[in-house]
């Protein structure tokens, strides 16, 4: 149950190092034709899906770091709040004696 919630937290964090790479990326005014750029994006963009205009600014920047920064944050809580819960209910090894 440990490495469960281990492996939940690695993903999770996986995805919020995508989707900020991504924010990272766009701000700084990548090139999008560059092949890793626009597979960066493409998954982030995948990944941020159900965030998409939840913040309507005029600025595409903006919209890029509000509702993908959003998402990332709410990909980190829930990962980890998953990841301690499988924590919290896997058996603790306790204290073994030897048979006399």
């Amino acid at each position: 149950m440990l490495a469960l919630a281990r492996l939940v937290r690695l993903i999770a964090s996986v995805v919020v190092l995508v989707i900020v790479v991504a924010i990272v990326l766009r701000l700084a005014g990548a090139n999008p034709a560059n092949a890793i750029v626009r597979d960066i994006h493409d998954g982030a963009r995948w990944l941020v899906g159900p965030f998409r205009n939840v913040f309507k600014v005029t600025s595409a920047k903006e919209a890029i770091g509000l509702n993908w920064g959003l998402a990332a944050v709410v990909y980190l809580i829930a990962g980890h709040a998953l990841a301690g819960a499988l924590a919290r209910v896997a058996p603790r090894g306790g204290v073994r004696t030897r048979p006399v």
